[in-house]
């Protein structure tokens, strides 16, 4: 017999969940804990849709779910350090607040099938970029409160965030400034290019 499927959400709590997405807009600035952010425009294209932010079916949760252990290797695989762990919400705050290289964020779901596609892409770029970016990874079902902050909308989204510097003689303490959001699975290169030019001055992508 298969097992039991998660109770899906009612109605209503998917719409309170929403309505909480929608209204965290200017979250960032207005929640005292919470880092501030600027954003810079994107127009970038992307290699595949993003998931609007909803549960799938119980059959379709579960076909991702095992996928994704299916991919997960043997055991020392899974005790490998990742390049791109995943962290808290608490775990970020702390990053936001303590700079010492930039650093893109993985907002994703296990449910999310452009999320599972995306995720040895991105490993992939960490372990290329590291020690000069950090990469890190966000379960958005375990951290909600992070994520309504960070005004997440649909999955994966990928945050490129650099230190604030603020100017001269002002009093005001350095902050994260979210230099790019790419809502949309993209491969390696387009991560790559992306940091290249967000935190090393190259040129901008003309497509990802």
């Amino acid at each position: 017999p298969s097992a039991r499927p998660k109770q899906s959400p009612t109605p209503e709590t998917m719409r309170s969940s929403v309505g909480a997405l929608c209204s965290a807009a200017a979250a960032l600035a207005a929640v005292p804990t919470a880092t501030a952010f600027s954003l810079v425009p994107s127009s970038s294209s992307l290699t595949a849709p993003a998931h609007r932010i909803h549960r799938l079916t119980s059959s379709s949760n579960t076909a991702l779910q095992n996928a994704a252990a299916d991919g997960s290797g043997d055991t020392d695989a899974k005790q490998e350090v990742k390049a791109a762990p995943l962290v808290s919400g608490a775990e970020l705050e702390v990053m936001l607040t303590d700079w010492d290289e930039p650093l893109v964020v993985d907002a994703y779901a296990t449910w999310c099938g452009p999320c599972l596609l995306m995720a040895p892409e991105f490993e992939a770029a960490a372990k290329e970029l590291k020690g000069k970016v950090r990469f890190v990874k966000i379960d958005t079902d375990q951290e909600q409160e992070m994520a309504a902050r960070l005004n997440i909308m649909g999955l994966p989204t990928l945050l490129f965030l650099d230190k604030f510097e603020p100017e001269e003689g002002s009093t005001e303490e350095a902050k994260a400034v979210l230099k790019d959001r790419i809502e949309g699975a993209i491969r390696k290169d387009s991560i790559l290019a992306l940091c290249d030019h967000h935190f090393f001055g190259g040129p901008r992508p003309e497509q990802l």
